[in-house]
């Protein structure tokens, strides 16, 4: 009895061991192992010269991350009485919920009406290396205290005005001390600069791309991998590289044509010569990050182009004089769509205080 179990036992094994074995050869068939090209390792090298992967936040040792200062600092990037009316907060242009943008070709401002430049994306923004279309911004820090006080965005009509009003509010009152622990009047406009920076400098989104560089080739599908090939073939890293492939330089936008001509802009804006006065600035912006580009537009300065391989075929043309095909195009999509990565859900959700209001 004990032999016919056993023998049972080992045919039942042995028959199991076969149709497994069939299975793997039969998925094998149907999903052939990937082999790394001498090409993929190509394009694998290059990249890593020209780009870099994110980092998990974007620090500053001069304003040190902590989880108090970045809790009130998220507090205040989503509370609306930082503007005059109580209209506008931060996210009302840098919505979290939509990539750190509110998708409009300028944005409203707390009494109504529209700036002159498009809100570009708050995600990874804090690893530039100026801030603005124009530069005008060394850091996140400095860039926090601008639009409060701009009479179209915010309002605010001085520091002291939103200063008085957060410190009759008793929590906010808590949270400063808590944020700044080594300082007798911890309730200041630099301070609340400093917690609105801390906490933008957490919004770092590492996508598929960063495997990528980390040395995962099948991180990028085929077409991905491709469409990096042309974006770096075609000289576009002379500019977009980097760990957010843009955002730490100026660059005149229009180098073979007229932006105007071919993004149909109706305001003539010269970009840094309105700060600097300089004409050998005119057409100077800031290259933009191409993190997240996929969900950011509309596109450019001005937010004059709406469809991203419009953009694409402008950049093209008057910034490298060169003429895509549409095929082209179209691979170099592939990869900018690779670049699209968000904040976590809770990110995105206003603080229970504010909510409760």
């Amino acid at each position: 009895m004990t032999v016919r179990i056993t023998l049972f036992t080992l045919l039942i094994s042995f028959v199991t061991l076969w149709a497994c074995n069939q299975k793997g050869e039969q998925k094998a068939q149907e999903e052939p192992s990937k082999v790394v090209t001498a090409l993929d390792k190509e394009i694998l090298e290059n990249a890593q010269v020209h780009f870099k992967p994110l980092p998990l936040r974007a620090d500053n040792d001069q304003n040190p991350i902590t989880e108090p200062k970045v809790a009130l600092g998220k507090m205040l990037y989503f509370d609306t009485r930082l503007s005059k009316t109580g209209n506008n907060s931060c996210n009302s242009c840098h919505n979290l919920a939509t990539f750190g943008v509110d998708n409009s070709p300028t944005s409203k401002g707390d009494a109504g009406k529209f700036g002159d430049r498009n809100s570009p994306t708050v995600l990874n923004a804090a690893l530039h290396s100026m801030q603005f279309w124009d530069g005008r911004a060394q850091d996140v820090e400095e860039q926090a205290g601008m639009p409060i006080l701009n009479p179209v965005e915010m309002a605010i009509p001085s520091k002291e005005f939103l200063v008085k009003r957060l410190s009759e509010i008793k929590e906010y009152q808590e949270m400063f001390k808590a944020a700044f622990p080594d300082e007798k009047q911890p309730l200041t406009y630099l301070n609340i600069q400093k917690a609105i920076a801390a906490f933008e400098r957490t919004l770092i989104t590492p996508s598929r791309f960063d495997k990528f560089l980390e040395g995962d080739v099948f991180a990028l599908n085929d077409d991905e991998r491709d469409g990096l090939k042309l974006f770096m073939d075609l000289g576009c890293i002379q500019c977009h590289n980097g760990a957010t492939l843009g955002g730490t330089s100026l660059q005149k936008f229009g180098v073979y044509a007229d932006y105007r001509t071919y993004t149909k802009s109706t305001k003539n804006d010269e970009g840094r010569k309105a700060v600097t006065k300089k004409d050998a600035d005119k057409d100077m912006f800031k290259t933009p990050s191409l993190r997240n580009v996929a969900k950011t537009g509309p596109y450019f300065h001005d937010g004059s182009v709406a469809d991203l391989g419009e953009a694409v075929k402008i950049m093209a043309k008057i910034q490298l004089n060169k003429e895509l095909k549409d095929d082209e195009v179209k691979k170099i999509l592939a990869f900018l769509n690779s670049l699209t990565a968000d904040v976590p859900d809770a990110v995105k959700q206003p603080p229970a205080a504010l909510v409760q209001q």
